[in-house]
C-alpha cells in the first residue's frame, strides 16, 4: 500500500531525469517552458494595454463627433442668442445624446453656465471642466473622474463669424466602450496554454530521445565510436582540414594530405610553414566563409568549402573540405564552349540577313564570325550572284569569284581585299570545297601542299603573317552554289578542330539562305526597276509653254508605283500629271504603266481635268472588278493622281486631283502657296465626283508637283514635310533644275522607303505678237475676208510659204462652221513651234472624217484638212467646240 501511495505522488524516474536541471536536456526543458510563459504573459499585458488605449480613443472619437455635430447644427447660434436657450436645447441635447451613444451632451454659454444636462437639476449651474482653450476657439479634450467614474469629455466652441458665442461638451464613461482586445484576451490565454503544453511535450520528447541515444555507453563504447568516426574520416574521397584559432593544423585526413601534399606530422604545425599555395594558406587561416571556391594547386583544380567553428559557440578555428574538380572543370569548359557556340549561332540568326542586300549580308556574316569564331573571315561570291542571277555550273574547276566581304582583327593582312576577283586553283581547299559542296578543314596550313598552288608568293606572305589554320565552307541554298566562306585563325589562336566544322557549316548554311534571299530580291528588284523605267517617260517632250525639270528616285527597298508625265496638248497647252500607286514590286510598276497609258489616251480626247479623272476612276474600278472576279492580282484601289493643264496664251492652269497631295505654286517673288484644291477620293473608290480649279499664273511662276514619298516618311509626318518644302521653295529666281536639287537636298530621307516623283515647271506666256484672233458672223460672204486677214497676218510673221495651205484649211473649217453651227465664229492663229489654226463655234456637234464617193457633192473638206495638216482634232468648251489643225514650220 505504501509503494502504491508513493507512486501516486512521486514522479517517475524517467520524468525526473528529463526535468532535472543538471542535464542539458533538463535546462532546455525549463528554458523552453519559461520562454512560452513569458510570451503568453507579454501578449496578455499587451492586449490589456491596447484595450485601454482603444477605449480612450473610441470614447474621444465618439464624444468629439457628437459635440461637433451638435455644435455645428443649424440654428445653434440663433438659439444661444434667444430668450430661453435651455428650453430649446435640453430636449435636443437629450435626443442627440441617446442617438450618439454618449453619456452626456452639455450646452453652455461663454461663462460655463449649463443650458442642458442629463440631470435637469444641474441646468443653470456652472460646468465642471476646462473651458479656457474653447473660449479661444480650440477644442478641449480631457480625462476626468466624474460621478460616473473615469470619463473622457470634449469641449467644442460654437462660433459665429469667428467669435465664440457658446460651447458644447460631450463625454462618456471609458469603461462603457468595448474593445476588440477584450475579445482576444481569452483566445490568447487559451493559445498560450496550448503552446505551453505543446512546448513541454515536445521538449520532453527531444530530451528523452537524447537520453536514449547516449544511455548505457561506457568509456569503451565511446572509444570504439571514435575509432569508427576516425576510420570514416580517413576513408572518404574528400579532404578535411581542421585549423585552430592559432593557425595550426588540428586534423587533416588522408585525402587532404594527398591533395595538398602534406607531411605525416602535419598536426600541430602552423599552416604558414607548410609551403602551401598562398591562396590556399590564406583561406585556411582566414576563417572566412567559402563555398566551392576553385583554387589551383599544382595541376589540380580544388573546390574548397570553408566554415568557421565558433559560430555556434564552439572553439575558434575553421573546417575546410577539399574536392578534386579537375575532370569536372574540363567538362564545364566543354559545356561553356558549347554554350558559347549556341550563343554565336543565335547572334548570327539575328545579325545576319537584316537587309536584302547581298554585300551587306556577306559583311554581316564576316563580322559575326570574327573574332568570336575565327580571327579572320572572308566571303567570295560568283559574279552573277551580285546581280541577282544564278551562277552557271562549271566542270572545269572553280569559277571566278569576287571577294565581297572581309573582316579581321587587323587591316594589314595579305589576304585578297574586298572587291578583288580571283580564281582558286583546283588543288586548293577553296576549290575543292566549292566543287564538292562540302566543307574542308586545313588544321595546319604550313603542311598543306595543295593550298600553296594558288599563289606561292602570297601564300608564303600569309604564313609569315601568322595564319595557320583554315576552314572553307561552300555557300549553298536551294540547290544553288553561290560562293564560299573562309574562316582563318592566326597566331595566338588554337588551330581548328573537327568539332569546329559543324559550327562553321551551321554559320554558312544560315548565311547562305539569307544571301540567296538577297540574290532573289536583287533579281526581282532589277526586273521591277527595268519595267518601271520602261514605263516612265524617257524625257520631256518639246513644248514652249513651260520650262520643266523632273526627278524620279525609286525606293531603296523596292520599286513602287509613283509616276509622272508631261503631255503636249493642242493650242500650245501642256498637261502635267503626277500619280502614285499604293504598294511596291512588279504589280505596282505594272499598274503604274497601265494608268499612265490610260491618262495619255484620255488626254488625246482633250478632256478637262475633272472629266479625265472621272474616266480614269471608272477604268480603275473596272480593272479591280475584273481582277476580283478572276481571283488574280490584288486590287489597285487607292491610287492617287493630280492632273493639270496649263494654257500659255492666257496663263491659266486648270487642275483636279484624286486623293493626291496638293501642288505648290511659287510666285515670281518667291511666295509659296498650296491651292485649296478639292482632294477627291483615290482612284477606284468611286461614289464622289471630282472638282477642278482654275488658277491664273503670272509669267515666271513655278508649279511644283510631287508624290507623298517626298514630304512624308517614318520619321517625319506630312505637315512637317510641307513646312520644309515651303521654306525650301520660298526663294525666287531658281530654275526648275535648281528647284529640284534644292528640294531633294532638303527633304530626301536617309533611308528612302518610298518612291519619289518630283516635277517642277516654270510658266511662260505667249507674247501678243504670237497670236491673232478674229470674230466672224455666220455668213458665207465672210470667208473671203477671213482669207485676206489670214494672208496679211502670215506675211507679217514671214510665213508666206504656208499661205496656200493655211488659207485652204481655214476656208474649209470656216465654211463647215457656217454650214453646221449657229452664232458667231472665232478664228485664231498661234505661232509657236507649229502654226496652229483654230475655228470655234457654239455648236457641240462633232465633225467626222469620211471618204466621199465620186458622185457626192460634199464630205471632202475634213479629208483635205487631215491630209494638209500635221495634226487636227476637236476639243469642247463650255460655249461649244474648237476645231484645230497644226501645220509644221520650216
Amino acid at each position: 500500500m505504501a509503494r502504491s501511495q508513493g507512486r501516486s505522488w512521486r514522479p517517475s524516474g524517467r520524468w525526473f531525469a528529463v526535468a532535472s536541471t543538471r542535464s542539458v536536456a533538463g535546462q532546455m526543458f525549463v528554458l523552453q517552458v519559461l520562454i512560452v510563459v513569458l510570451l503568453v504573459v507579454a501578449a496578455a499585458v499587451t492586449l490589456l494595454l491596447q484595450a485601454r488605449s482603444d477605449r480612450f480613443q473610441a470614447a474621444r472619437d465618439r464624444s468629439l463627433a457628437a459635440a461637433e455635430a451638435f455644435a455645428h447644427g443649424p440654428g445653434m447660434v440663433a438659439t444661444l442668442r434667444g430668450p430661453d436657450p435651455a428650453a430649446v436645447l435640453q430636449p435636443l441635447a437629450e435626443d442627440a445624446r441617446r442617438k450618439g451613444g454618449v453619456d452626456f451632451i452639455v450646452v453652455m454659454n461663454r461663462q460655463g453656465i449649463r443650458y442642458s444636462h442629463p440631470d435637469p437639476r444641474l441646468i443653470g449651474k456652472k460646468f465642471v471642466g476646462t473651458i479656457g482653450p474653447s473660449l479661444q476657439g480650440h477644442t478641449t479634450v480631457e480625462e476626468v473622474n466624474g460621478p460616473l467614474g473615469e470619463e473622457l469629455q470634449v469641449v467644442v466652441p460654437v462660433t459665429d463669424r469667428g467669435h465664440v458665442v457658446g460651447m458644447v461638451s460631450s463625454g462618456m464613461k471609458v469603461s462603457g466602450v468595448s474593445s476588440a482586445a477584450d475579445r482576444l484576451l481569452p483566445v490568447v490565454l487559451i493559445a498560450g496554454a496550448i503552446a505551453l503544453l505543446l512546448a513541454t511535450g515536445g521538449t520532453w520528447l527531444v530530451s528523452r530521445r537524447l537520453g536514449r541515444q547516449t544511455h548505457g555507453l561506457g568509456p569503451a563504447e565511446m572509444t570504439r565510436m571514435y575509432e569508427h568516426h576516425d576510420a570514416v574520416l580517413h576513408a572518404v574521397r574528400e579532404g578535411v582540414v581542421i585549423v585552430g584559432g592559432d593557425g595550426r593544423v588540428m586534423l587533416a585526413n588522408d585525402e587532404a594530405r594527398r591533395l595538398l601534399g602534406l607531411p605525416e606530422d602535419v598536426e600541430g604545425r602552423a599552416v604558414d610553414g607548410l609551403g602551401l599555395d598562398p591562396r590556399m594558406a590564406e583561406l585556411l587561416v582566414s576563417r572566412r566563409v567559402a563555398s566551392d571556391e576553385v583554387i589551383l594547386v599544382g595541376e589540380r583544380m580544388l573546390a574548397v568549402n570553408n566554415r568557421p567553428t565558433d559560430r555556434g559557440g564552439g572553439p575558434p578555428g575553421s573546417v575546410a573540405t577539399l574536392r578534386d574538380s579537375t575532370e569536372l572543370r574540363a567538362l564545364a569548359g566543354k559545356a561553356e564552349v558549347a554554350r558559347e557556340r549556341l550563343r554565336l549561332l543565335y547572334d548570327a540568326s539575328v545579325a545576319v540577313g537584316t537587309t536584302l542586300d547581298v554585300r551587306t549580308t556577306a559583311d554581316e556574316l564576316t563580322r559575326v564570325a570574327s573574332p568570336r569564331f575565327s580571327d579572320y573571315a572572308t566571303v567570295d561570291l560568283a559574279e552573277p550572284v551580285l546581280h541577282g542571277e544564278e551562277p552557271r555550273p562549271s566542270t572545269a574547276g572553280a569559277p571566278e569569284l569576287r571577294r565581297v566581304a572581309i573582316s579581321g582583327v587587323r587591316d594589314d593582312h595579305p589576304l585578297y581585299g574586298a572587291g578583288e576577283v580571283h580564281r582558286f586553283a583546283a588543288p586548293t581547299p577553296q576549290a575543292q570545297g566549292f566543287m564538292s559542296g562540302h566543307p574542308v578543314l586545313v588544321a595546319d596550313l604550313s603542311e598543306s601542299v595543295g593550298w600553296r598552288t594558288q599563289d606561292p608568293a602570297r601564300t608564303q606572305q600569309i604564313l609569315d603573317y601568322g595564319f595557320h589554320s583554315l576552314i572553307t565552307v561552300p555557300l549553298k541554298a536551294r540547290g544553288v552554289l553561290m560562293g564560299i566562306v573562309n574562316f582563318w585563325r592566326a597566331e595566338g589562336s588554337e588551330p581548328f578542330e573537327e568539332e569546329d566544322l559543324s559550327l562553321a557549316e551551321e554559320l554558312a548554311a544560315r548565311a547562305a539562305v539569307c544571301i540567296d534571299n538577297a540574290r532573289r530580291f536583287t533579281r526581282e528588284h532589277a526586273m521591277a526597276v527595268t519595267l518601271q523605267h520602261s514605263l516612265l517617260p524617257r524625257g520631256v517632250p518639246e513644248q514652249g509653254a513651260l520650262d520643266i525639270a523632273y526627278r524620279y528616285l525609286p525606293a531603296q527597298a523596292g520599286v513602287g508605283g509613283d509616276w509622272f508625265d508631261v503631255i503636249p496638248l493642242p493650242g500650245a497647252r501642256v498637261a502635267l500629271v503626277v500619280g502614285d500607286v499604293v504598294g511596291h514590286g512588279l504589280h505596282a510598276a505594272a499598274t503604274m504603266g497601265r494608268l499612265r497609258t490610260a491618262v495619255q489616251n484620255f488626254s488625246s480626247l482633250d478632256l478637262p481635268p475633272d472629266e479625265l479623272l472621272g474616266h480614269l476612276d471608272e477604268l480603275v474600278a473596272r480593272i479591280d472588278q475584273e481582277a476580283a472576279e478572276a481571283g488574280g492580282e490584288a486590287a489597285i484601289a487607292g491610287a492617287t493622281c493630280l492632273y493639270a493643264i496649263y494654257d500659255p496664251t492666257s496663263g491659266t492652269c486648270s487642275l483636279a486631283r484624286a486623293g493626291h497631295p496638293p501642288p505648290a505654286v511659287v510666285g515670281p517673288e518667291g511666295d509659296v502657296t498650296f491651292p485649296e484644291l478639292p482632294a477627291g477620293p483615290p482612284l477606284g473608290v468611286g461614289g464622289m465626283p471630282f472638282e477642278a480649279m482654275e488658277l491664273t499664273l503670272s509669267e515666271g511662276s513655278s508649279l511644283v508637283l510631287y508624290t507623298d514619298g517626298l514630304v512624308e516618311d517614318r520619321r517625319r509626318d506630312f505637315d512637317a514635310g510641307l513646312t520644309i518644302l515651303t521654306h525650301t521653295l520660298a526663294r525666287p529666281g531658281r530654275t526648275p533644275q535648281q528647284t529640284c536639287e534644292a528640294v531633294l537636298e532638303a527633304l530626301l530621307p536617309a533611308e528612302q522607303t518610298d518612291d519619289i516623283a518630283l516635277l517642277a515647271a516654270r510658266t511662260r506666256i505667249l507674247e501678243p505678237g504670237q497670236s491673232a484672233e478674229w470674230e466672224l458672223p455666220a455668213d458665207p460672204a465672210v470667208v473671203g475676208r477671213a482669207r485676206s486677214d489670214v494672208t496679211r497676218q502670215l506675211e507679217e510673221w514671214g510665213l508666206e510659204e504656208a499661205l496656200f495651205t493655211t488659207e485652204l484649211i481655214l476656208s474649209e473649217l470656216i465654211t463647215n462652221a457656217i454650214r453646221h453651227a449657229s452664232g458667231p465664229i472665232r478664228v485664231r492663229l498661234l505661232r509657236e513651234r507649229a502654226l496652229i489654226c483654230e475655228v470655234s463655234d457654239t455648236s457641240s456637234t462633232a465633225p467626222h472624217l469620211r471618204y466621199a464617193a465620186a458622185e457626192d457633192e460634199g464630205g471632202r473638206g475634213l479629208f483635205l484638212v487631215a491630209q494638209l495638216a500635221e495634226r487636227w482634232g476637236t476639243r469642247y468648251t463650255p460655249e461649244g467646240k474648237v476645231i484645230w489643225a497644226e501645220l509644221p514650220l520650216a
